[in-house]
């Protein structure tokens, strides 16, 4: 298939991909961790630590546009992918609510540095135009989805390529990226809400199977949709892959 034929279809599932969320979505009682959700100190603590990845993002984002502007479209799509599954949510825990987080298919295309990038903008995007999650709680959910997950997706893809199982390390990646994701904000919640009895263990027990609920087969759904994305780009941006050499080392 030719180069502009390849575009015109990643150009229609972009397209595609915003309007089922912004065009054709209903509005949803359902966010991450939403505005005001963490005391104030907490809140800080997190847009504190998540400023050295942002910096790394950024610079790693920065030179692959540089080196190989051709990419941006698929960076593009890689965002949009994010945006679509993260807005898919089920309420859960009061306070917040489960989803997948699409976040492994960027991880394996072009890293989890420049995935804390996207994953940035998607939260930033869905917590002013969706009014799911919020600014105050952005540096808690970025860490979260955007730092935590893409780098256990990250190591689990890596890990699974050393042993030439490259579809079963892509399934893997999204499900149990998506799954760290979750852990991670149970510690956050219990550790800004501590239980009365039995202190932060018990809180993080206690969040932590509730998510776990609706948590674990979304993201085997988001495993299994992950591969079928990806079956997709091996047929239609097959040079872009080239151009990425997939299955190296890309943090």
């Amino acid at each position: 298939m030719s180069k502009n034929h390849r575009m015109i279809h990643l150009i229609a599932m972009i397209g595609l991909t915003f309007y089922l969320v912004i065009g054709a979505a209903t509005p949803a009682q359902a966010m991450h961790i939403m505005e005001g959700f963490l005391p104030i100190t907490w809140s800080i603590f997190w847009w504190v630590l998540i400023i050295p990845f942002w910096v790394i993002g950024f610079q790693k984002l920065t030179k692959i546009t540089r080196n190989n502007p051709e990419l941006k479209l698929l960076i593009a799509l890689a965002g949009a992918f994010t945006f679509v599954l993260s807005a898919l949510k089920i309420p859960s825990v009061t306070g917040s609510c489960s989803h997948p987080t699409g976040t492994g298919l960027g991880v394996v295309l072009f890293g989890p540095s420049v995935m804390t990038v996207l994953g940035s903008l998607v939260l930033l995007f869905q917590a002013v135009l969706l009014a799911h999650g919020g600014l105050t709680t952005l540096g808690a959910n970025v860490f979260s989805m955007a730092i935590v997950g893409p780098w256990v997706a990250y190591g689990i893809y890596q890990l699974f390529c050393q042993f030439n199982q490259q579809k079963l390390g892509i399934f893997f990646a999204a499900a149990l990226g998506s799954l760290a994701t979750y852990l991670i904000t149970s510690i956050q919640l219990a550790v800004a809400f501590p239980a009365a009895s039995g202190g932060v263990m018990a809180s993080f027990i206690k969040f932590a199977g509730i998510f776990a609920v609706t948590q674990i087969p979304l993201s085997i759904s988001e495993g299994l949709l992950t591969m079928v994305v990806w079956n997709w780009l091996e047929s239609y941006a097959s040079e872009e892959l080239q151009t990425l050499k997939i299955g190296k080392a890309n943090s």
